[in-house]
């Protein structure tokens, strides 16, 4: 299993930050690959992705959601194997510090060499980074979801 983490620093206040990641239909708007993300419900989301010509599809569980403060989910289904959270720091009132954590698991040799090959961490810089833009561009969040999901 390999760890990815990456942070940015995005000019909005913390809440417009969380409130926008909590827009997972939004995703495929900054999140290369990405093609679809569908909510079931308030904790369950169904993934589209292609990458390298690869289509999946898988669905994600979030196990622990604090607003303004973090998101944590796992896969519970597909063949894509990942877990993480993504934090959100107040570094001013207008400033937030967004750090993603993944642990994901190559499956199959394709995955194990884009793994090898730091592609998965690549990816993943680059996403934080159009997160950053994404955000910032629209200067406030497109929706919000302020639940309390507790690890259980």
């Amino acid at each position: 299993m390999s760890t990815v983490k990456e942070s940015v620093e995005v000019e909005v206040p913390v809440r417009a930050a969380y409130n926008q990641w909590t827009q997972f239909a939004e995703f495929p708007n900054f999140m290369e690959g990405v093609e679809e993300v569908s909510q079931i419900d308030d904790t369950h989301n169904h993934w589209t992705t292609k990458i390298g010509g690869v289509r999946r599809e898988f669905d994600t569980e979030i196990v622990d959601q604090l607003p303004d403060d973090r998101i944590t989910w796992r896969t519970i289904s597909g063949d894509t194997r990942q877990k993480g959270t993504v934090r959100f720091e107040s570094m001013d009132d207008t400033h937030t510090r967004v750090e993603l954590t993944m642990d994901v698991e190559p499956s199959g040799m394709a995955d194990k060499t884009a793994d090898w090959l730091g592609m998965v961490d690549r990816r993943v810089k680059g996403d934080m980074r159009r997160f950053k833009t994404y955000v910032e561009e629209h200067g406030r969040e497109t929706g919000e979801w302020r639940g309390r999901v507790t690890p259980g």
